[in-house]
């Protein structure tokens, strides 16, 4: 919850008026708990979005957003929680982990890339968007920023201004997408 990414994202939402929560999944950081392989991550995921949500039931919208294994996850928990209606997914890892199953992905949503990334393969994430891209009822975005690596070292401006546009769009009474 301290990498950078994450953070800007937090901040991106609680500017916005959102609700919002950033966490460690177990085993991070000062969490208890052991590196579970996603399975225990998927649960903690679900955990403290029904925790917001108890703390904020007049919470209009729910997103879910995620960066690497966070996306990962993310997407895994979007499929599980019918109420979320967008989600900005960063560098997800699409080489490393099994996204079949977003057949078919309950929402629309961004996907953002860096061009230079050295452990998310830009060729894989661009699968990723084109598979979803074939299913109806959604539209999925995907930004790819030049010359960022994983961690978006020198172009975090960049990357946020993505999600920020992004975000300005969906929040938009008259985008045609709810």
């Amino acid at each position: 919850m301290n990498n950078a990414i994450v953070q800007a994202m937090y901040k991106t939402f609680v500017r916005r008026g959102f609700a919002t929560l950033r966490f460690n999944f177990r085993g991070v950081g000062k969490s208890q708990g052991v590196f579970d392989n996603g399975v225990g991550e998927l649960s903690d995921a679900a955990s403290a979005l029904d925790w917001v949500q108890q703390i904020h039931p007049e919470a209009e919208s729910t997103w879910i957003g995620g960066f690497s294994f966070g996306a990962w996850i993310g997407m895994q928990l979007l499929m599980r929680r019918p109420e979320v209606r967008g989600f900005i997914s960063i560098a997800p890892p699409a080489n490393m982990y099994d996204f079949t199953f977003l057949a078919p992905c309950p929402s629309s949503g961004i996907i953002v890339q860096g061009e230079g990334d050295e452990v998310v393969t830009p060729n894989a994430v661009q699968k990723l968007v084109d598979k979803l891209r074939t299913q109806k009822h959604i539209t999925i975005h995907h930004a790819t920023i030049p010359g960022a690596n994983h961690f978006f070292v020198n172009e975090m401006p960049q990357l946020m201004k993505a999600v920020d546009d992004y975000l300005d769009f969906r929040l938009d009474p008259s985008c045609p997408i709810r």
